[in-house]
Formats: C-alpha cells, structure tokens, sequence
C-alpha cells in the first residue's frame, strides 16, 4: 500500500511541476489507452446500446405486466346538509371513488398494495373491485390485512379466474445500487396498465411513511426513484431490470401539488423497499381482514411538550442546555418514562421513571433509563427508534446504548411475539 501511495504522490506532483518531467519515461501505448468508436462506428455503438435497453424493458413488460392488478374503490361517505333546517333529513350520502394499482404475490391470488389505496377516508373502503390484463371483467376483492404504519395491505379478489393470477418475483432490495435501471408499473391518472422507466436515484432516503398515531408516518427507509410516478400508481410494483420486484410504490415529491391541490410527478418518487413487504407478508396473511402494526418494545416516552394538540413526545434535545445539566440528561436520547410489564423492554430489564415533574411548555419523568443509541445509531425520537425497528421480524434483536444517572451499558432486547400484537 506505501508503494501505490508514492505513486500517486508522484504523478500528482508530477502534474503539479509540469507534465513533461515524465511524459518521455513513461510510455503509454495501446493497452493503456482504450480505442474509443468515432463517426459511423459510434453511432451504431449508440444504436445498440439504445436497442438492447429497449429489448430488455419490452421483454420485462410482456412478461410480468400481467401480474399488475387495477384496483378502483368506493365509499359511502355521509354528510350533513348545512340548510337541513329548511327540509326533512338532511344527510345526505355521497360516494368517494379512488383508483391505485397492485400486483399479485402468490398463485392464491394476494395482491399486495397500499393501504392508503384501500382505506378510503378512515378506516376502510365499502367496495374493492380489481382488474387485470387480458380480462374486461372487474371482481370484487376483500381485505386480508392492512398495516397502515407500513402504508402497505393485502387483499384477495373473489371470482377470478385462476389462469389470470400471475404472481410477480419478489427480489432482493438490500442489494441495490443507485444508478440501476427500474421500471415502474401501474395506473398513473387512472390510466390502468402503464409503464415508465427510470433509475435508482437513492437507496437509503429517510422520509415518513405510512399512518401512525395522530396519522404521521414513521421515518424508514426508501427507494427513491426518476421514474414517473403519479397519483394512480401507489400500490403497484418497481421493477429492477431482471423483472423483479424491488419496491411498492407509495409517494412522489410534487411541488405543484401544493398549489392544485393535486400531485403531479417531479421526477422524485419513493418507494417501500420488497423486504420490508416481504417480511410483513405472512403477518397480513394471518390477520383476517384486521390491522398489521409495527413491532413494539412496550416503552412510553418521559418527556413530553405541550401543543396546542395537546401533549406530544419529544426527544432530550428538545430542552434546554441548562435543563439537561439540572436534570444530569445526555444532549440527546429517548427517556424512558414507564415500561410495559410482558413487553420486551420490561423483558431486557430497562427502567421507567420514578419521579414525575411538570414544567412550563411540558412535562417530564425522571429517573429512568434514557437510550440514546439503537444499533449503533443515534436516536432522540419515539420515530428514530421506530424507523431502526420497522422491518424487523419476530426474533430479531436489537441492542439499545442506555444512559442512566451518568453511566450508559448496552441492553440487547429481543422481538418476540408480544412486541408484535
């Protein structure tokens, strides 16, 4: 390593002093410089390059579109007339109608999509009907399970023909790379049956997904992508460029959207990782037509501020410098201010607070543990530890960096299955 380190020493004070104290000793022939086409043969290299994308997207397309799933829902919405003084009743009753995409994951005919495709406005749609290629017929379909945190839900249509269930491959999302070709499928506008292409423009985007308490998503982990994605295609498959599925589509960045009031693709869409799904998948398949919900170490926060929501968690950073010197607090962490018997936390040992104190704008309970990392990672939010645990599975662990009364030491706590009811 010394040897290759003065070498590039060399040649760059080589270029520093003028490259012609080396240009005669070192001699560069053919093998080093490779022969660029020009005219004529570039073109045709350019051609071809052009032509085998476009053969290996078409044959992608021909082959698994037909494992894409169009889905239109319907709600009965209630609402009350303003003026139902001056007539009888009042209600009155409205149908919202929304449309999304999935694809098939396995011969039994689940399809895997978005919840936020089949919630409706609140807790679910009244009526699911789905569509497939190469069939005019649309089904009714009915929810298996729904994990709104994960923005993610499986349903089963009724009445389908069996020859039209054409599962989609589940690939492997931790493997990829910025830079690599995906195709994006679904129905952008209600125009079912579309197809864009695009890259991976990021692999490790953070942003919140799904529906937690208060409905914010949780911060995890996403694909971001330039292919176009508009409202319509949530719910349906991202595609790598040996036609399997590395992400579900879920939401696109539209400035425009600010102002219209309706989202428009600006070459920034995200999507949820397969793994995350794949791990989930046999947890919707088991809930019968209930709710999914993100594993739980059974913690309740002990620091809360006042809103004019009313009181929310928030993380140590969030008080003063002199409050955290008072208090003997690290400059950042979760504290810990009760613990749930039968939980892992209560399992691993950690400690709530013993003593509870209020204080202008909040409220705080000390004495209790205060974890400040989860897997190496820093955490100062309810979030942060959420996001770390999003995609865990049952039996899995994680190691939690606890601080108490100035001393930390590692807590290794480990997923069974009362974090996940």
């Amino acid at each position: 390593m010394k040897s290759r380190g003065m070498a590039v020493l060399l040649v760059v004070l080589g270029l520093g002093l003028g490259a012609t104290l080396l240009r005669d000793q070192v001699p560069v022939g053919d093998a080093r410089v490779a022969r660029q086409p020009s005219g004529p043969a570039l073109v045709q290299a350019e051609a071809a390059g052009r032509l085998e994308n476009e053969r290996n997207t078409m044959q992608i397309v021909a082959k698994y579109e037909p494992g894409l799933v169009y889905i239109n829902t319907e709600q009965d919405v209630t609402t009350q007339d303003p003026f139902a003084w001056m007539m009888e009743g009042g209600a009155q009753t409205q149908v919202q109608r929304g449309v999304g995409s999935g694809f098939f994951v396995n011969r039994a005919g689940d399809i895997l999509t978005n919840y936020h495709v089949v919630a409706g406005d609140g807790g679910g749609a009244s009526r699911i009907t789905v569509r497939v290629m190469g069939s005019s017929k649309a089904v009714t379909a009915k929810v298996i399970g729904m994990a709104p945190q994960y923005d993610l839900a499986l349903i089963r249509p009724s009445g389908l023909d069996a020859g039209l269930i054409r599962p989609m491959p589940l690939g492997n999302s931790d493997a990829l790379k910025a830079g690599q070709k995906v195709i994006a499928m679904g129905a952008p506008f209600g125009l079912d049956f579309s197809v864009s292409e695009g890259i991976v423009s990021s692999v490790a985007r953070q942003i919140p997904i799904g529906f937690g308490l208060g409905g914010q998503g949780i911060t995890q982990k996403a694909i971001q992508t330039d292919a176009a994605i508009n409202p319509g295609n949530s719910g349906g498959p991202l595609l790598d460029s040996a036609g399997n599925v590395i992400g579900i589509n879920t939401q696109i960045y539209s400035p425009s959207g600010q102002s219209t009031g309706v989202g428009q693709s600006a070459g920034v869409g995200f999507a949820i990782p397969v793994n995350v799904a794949r791990n989930l998948l046999p947890r919707l398949q088991a809930a019968k037509g209930g709710l999914v919900s993100a594993p739980q170490l059974g913690i309740k926060a002990g620091l809360l501020a006042q809103t004019g929501q009313g009181f929310i968690p928030v993380g140590v950073s969030a008080l003063s410098a002199a409050a955290r010197q008072e208090w003997r607090l690290p400059d950042a962490g979760i504290m810990v201010g009760a613990v749930t018997p039968g939980l892992p936390a209560a399992r691993a040992g950690l400690r709530g607070g013993t003593r509870e104190q209020q204080f202008r704008g909040g409220a705080v309970s000390l004495g209790g543990d205060v974890i400040t990392a989860v897997n190496g990672k820093a955490v100062d939010g309810l979030e942060d530890l959420q996001a770390v645990l999003i995609d865990r599975k049952q039996g899995d662990s994680v190691t939690l960096k606890v601080w108490n009364a100035g001393k930390t030491r590692d807590v290794k706590v480990t997923l069974d299955a009362a974090a996940f009811r």
